[in-house]
């Protein structure tokens, strides 16, 4: 069975920063794989240290410790990075080069000439939805334009592996969907993704599997299927004409509840709850008027581990293997 696309172990990243030289331990032993043909979602805060750890798989900076494997080679790896199409944060296209003459400059440097490399700059730079500004000047394309053709750049030497870092960045909510559809597509046709966003339902709707980091360190991966199913399911009942004694009762169980407009809104964890609170509600004459479950998103998740909340501040780390 062949490795990976992406294998990376406890890899590290230290920065000496100032004049003091201070150590700015960025990156803190992350672990996680990326296995083909997935959409991979590379999430967290600012300064979570996402950025970072690109960077590594992508040979700009070295690692301070740990090791990282793109297609099996240990990086920095010039090999390795020939099958891999990398769109930057913040990518720079000359402003004096057009959107053809900077994918085109993108793909020489990957060993594309001639008629080939004509055309296929053509067909990228279609299917990003440039190719009408192929001739204009880069200092007179928008952001979003920018953007757009810095990802055809990603994406002209047909490579395996695609990694793209805040690839929405700069585009309004028809570019956005566009990208989405556009990295769906990738994925059919074979490549791997891995993708790292602040817009967690395009997570949510895209990735078959996540990382978060907070603060250098990996506190949740996994499925994202599996990781939205866990206990954490909550179930809100509204009920109305309730008595004080079935308060009290919800009070002594410890399950939160609001008392407003002469209704009681009850929120509780499991089905066996859920049951017991009706037989409850029965027993006190009183009207169940909703009962309805909801469900962890993806912001919930994010909004606690790797944020930190008031219970626990989010410092364990949660994982679903599969």
């Amino acid at each position: 069975m062949s490795e990976d696309p992406i294998v990376v172990e406890a890899l590290q990243k230290r920065f000496r920063i100032g004049l003091t030289r201070k150590e700015v331990h960025a990156v803190k032993g992350v672990s996680f794989r990326v296995r083909e043909g997935e959409i991979f979602g590379f999430l967290g805060p600012n300064g979570a240290g996402k950025t970072t750890t690109i960077k590594m798989l992508t040979g700009l900076i070295r690692p301070s410790a740990g090791e990282g494997r793109v297609f099996g080679h240990r990086v920095p790896s010039a090999t390795a990075m020939k099958n891999v199409g990398f769109l930057p944060e913040n990518p720079y296209i000359y402003p004096f080069l057009t959107p053809t003459e900077f994918v085109e400059l993108s793909g020489q440097l990957s060993g594309l000439r001639g008629q080939f490399l004509r055309k296929r700059t053509r067909e990228v730079l279609d299917k990003v939805g440039v190719l009408y500004a192929a001739d204009r000047p880069a200092r007179r394309l928008s952001k979003g334009m920018l953007q757009r053709t810095a990802f055809a750049a990603a994406l002209v030497a047909d490579p395996k592996l695609l990694i793209l870092d805040e690839p929405m960045s700069g585009l309004d909510p028809i570019g956005r969907k566009e990208v989405k559809d556009l990295i769906l597509e990738e994925r059919t046709n074979g490549r791997t993704i891995i993708f790292s966003t602040h817009i967690l339902g395009d997570v949510e709707t895209m990735c078959d599997r996540v990382v978060i980091l907070r603060m250098g360190n990996v506190v949740v991966q996994g499925k994202l299927d599996e990781l939205l199913k866990r206990d954490s399911k909550r179930v809100g009942i509204v009920v109305a004409h309730a008595s004080e004694k079935l308060a009290e009762y919800c009070r002594s169980r410890q399950w939160p509840l609001e008392e407003a407009g002469g209704r009681l809104r009850v929120e509780v964890s499991n089905s066996k709850h859920v049951g017991e609170l009706l037989h409850q509600a029965h027993l006190d004459g009183a009207d169940v008027e909703e009962v309805v479950t909801h469900s962890e998103s993806l912001e919930d998740l994010f909004v606690r581990e790797a944020i930190g909340t008031k219970k626990g501040e989010g410092t364990g780390t949660t994982t679903r293997t599969d």
